[in-house]
């Protein structure tokens, strides 16, 4: 069963699905400011719902994140890390893709299956 909600106005909706061994959490829109605290909200919820194997985030329809909006990707990659929860980021575009590179917060995450989050676990 799939849900979508707005997240704060029109910048952002997030669709939560079933995906191969957990959910996939569909990001569609601008991650900023205005909308990270819903998104926030959200995806924790998700987490500390029920115990899940793997949350996927796609992000292949995000145009945009701002720093508060990686900050909620970090956070949740805590939350998920505590209750042994794969959390995965796919489909990355070039504009999110530079600022996770330049901050150094995609190396922490399995990203499209292909790597590994060890780096994560001496981080959080």
């Amino acid at each position: 069963m799939a849900s979508t909600e707005p997240v704060a106005g029109q910048d952002l909706s997030a669709r939560v699905s079933d995906g191969a061994g957990g959910k996939v959490v569909s990001l569609v829109g601008k991650v900023n400011i205005d909308s990270s605290p819903e998104l926030r909200r959200q995806l924790l919820d998700l987490l500390q719902e029920q115990p899940l194997p793997k949350v996927t985030i796609d992000l292949s329809d995000l145009s945009y994140i701002d720093c508060s909006g990686i900050a909620t990707l970090v956070e949740a990659l805590r939350i998920a890390h505590q209750r042994s929860t794969k959390l995965q980021l796919r489909g990355v575009r070039d504009g999110p893709r530079h600022l996770l590179e330049v901050t150094g917060v995609l190396q922490l995450f399995d990203v499209d299956g292909g790597s590994d989050r060890s780096s994560a676990s001496k981080v959080l």
